[in-house]
Formats: C-alpha cells, structure tokens, sequence
C-alpha cells in the first residue's frame, strides 16, 4: 500500500475589497452607534430576553454567541426594530433617538439587517436584488441616486456576485444566494450593519471572505457591526466584544478572552469546553466529548 502525499495547492490571496463608495459613518469611530437597554422581549407573552443590554459602537464589531434559543436572533431583530420589547428601548446614535420613533425610511438609512431567512423572488435577476438595497436612498418615482450604481457595484464585487449580475436569482444556490442578499444590504449603505448568522449555507472560503469583509467595514468604513454567530472560533477571531447569551440573558460581554472561558461556556452549553490560546493570542474552544480523545488509528503497513 502507498502513502499518497499530502501537496499544498497555492492559491491566489483575495485581494482587498475596492473602496466603499459613499460611506455612511454617522458617529465617531468608538463611539455608541445603537444600544439595547434593559431589554425585555418575549413572543405570546412567553419572555424570550430578559434585561438585555447590548451596544454596537461605530468600528467595531460585536459577535453574539450562545446556544439555540438562547435569544441571540431575537435580540438582534429588536435592535432591527423588528421585534419591539415589552420594555427597555433601543437609541440610535445618529439620530439621537429612540430607534422605533423614526420613519422607517429614515431607520433604513442608518440601520440594515441580513436576517436568517429570506424569500426567493421569481424573475429577477442578482443586479436587481442587489439594487433593492438602495431603495431607502431615493424618493418617490425612483428618484435621483447618485451614489447608486457605484455602490451597488461595490457590493456585488465585494460579496463575489458580480460575474453573475444577470442571472436569475431563482436559479442560485443557496450559498450564492446569502451573499447575494448580503451585497443587497452592503448596497443599503448604513452606519450599523446587524448580520443573523452570515455564514450559514457557504463553504469555507466564503465563510472566510465574508468575515474578512465584517472586519474591513469595521476597520476601514467605521460601521458598527453587530452578529450572530454559532462558531465559537469565528467569533473569537473576528469580534472586539462577544456578547454571550443564555436562556435569554447577557450572562458576558467584553473581549473574547474575558468571556469565553471554559467555566462560562460549560455551564452556557451544558458540555465540556476546553478553552486554549494559540501564540497569537486568539482564543480557541475545544468541546470535548466521549470520543474526542479517541486515538487515530495507526496506518496499515505498505
């Protein structure tokens, strides 16, 4: 028997997304953008969130992590205005307001949302979807948007989607749809951008890209990103605060290292999780279960 080799395939690196067109930063780098207070949500009268406070602030990138129905996507859509509290209140810095007074045009302006699930429409092609994004930017009848094609191109090429601006989103997978809707949101071209979940449904480079894009909208255009994610690591590398939820409370918030600690993710997840840091200094998570341990098996002899 052979040992075939193990080669590493060089591939090109990603080159660096183009210049965001018009920017939207709205408050100074550092700064509160949005934030939660005090937020009590429920559905049917059954609380969901209880006493939740969380705030985005402009450059920087906030992961909410935790189990399923811990609250994360409920909290998040609240802060979307899409699900308003029994009590607390949500303040949008730019406006200098609560977030459910404004106009939803105005909200759109400021505030984008890629949501978890979103209906496939019939008939329409990337660039067309991709086009929606700008809707809060133009008056009635369609009106003047200057800053329109340029951003809209932007985020096509952003997100990958540009070589397919033609063809019917109908006809997409589902990978190539999510970053379809994601450019649709870039193309909104808001100050706080809130993503449930991004990286469901793609394969691992895009999972990378889309990350490496949260990052540079941060770094590079001063949004306020808040997001969802299930991957402990991805959270780790790519937030400056992890928000971790629990049966519907904020029991953490702070730097990755502060807040998932082994004692914390035990008791959050019910399972033993190991927590290391590499030599970078990047947190790493190690759920360990009854055959975590389990020794490879030696190779046959050739």
């Amino acid at each position: 028997m052979t040992t075939a080799q193990s080669d590493v395939v060089d591939v090109a690196p990603v080159e660096a997304p183009l210049a965001r067109p018009a920017g939207a930063r709205t408050v100074a780098v550092g700064h509160v953008a949005l934030e939660g207070r005090a937020l009590h949500l429920a559905y049917d009268d059954v609380p969901v969130v209880r006493g939740a406070d969380l705030t985005l602030r402009a450059g920087e990138v906030t992961a909410l992590v935790g189990p399923n129905g811990s609250g994360k996507s409920t909290l998040l859509r609240s802060l979307a205005r899409l699900h308003r509290p029994t009590s607390g209140d949500v303040r949008l810095a730019a406006a200098d307001a609560d977030a459910f007074a404004l106009h939803p045009r105005e909200f759109a302006r400021l505030v984008t949302l890629l949501s978890q699930s979103r209906p496939t429409p019939g008939g329409v092609t990337v660039a067309e979807v991709v086009e929606y994004g700008r809707h809060p930017h133009r008056g009635r009848w369609r009106a003047a948007d200057p800053d329109g094609a340029r951003t809209v191109a932007w985020a096509m090429t952003v997100t990958g989607v540009a070589g397919m601006a033609e063809r019917a989103v109908d006809e997409l997978s589902g990978g190539e749809l999510q970053r379809v809707w994601l450019a649709s949101c870039l193309a909104q071209d808001t100050g706080v951008l809130l993503l449930d979940e991004p990286t469901n449904h793609l394969d691992l480079r895009y999972q990378v890209e889309i990350l490496d894009l949260v990052r540079d909208l941060a770094d590079d255009h001063g949004v306020a990103v808040g997001v969802v994610l299930h991957d402990l690591d991805q959270a780790a590398a790519v937030a400056d605060t992890v928000a971790l939820l629990d049966r519907g409370q904020v029991v953490g918030t702070g730097a990755a290292a502060e807040v998932l600690t082994a004692a914390a993710l035990t008791r959050t997840y019910g399972i033993r999780i190991d927590v290391t840091t590499d030599e970078s200094g990047r947190v790493r998570t190690h759920p360990v279960g009854r055959h975590t341990a389990r020794r490879a098996r030696a190779p046959e002899p050739a």
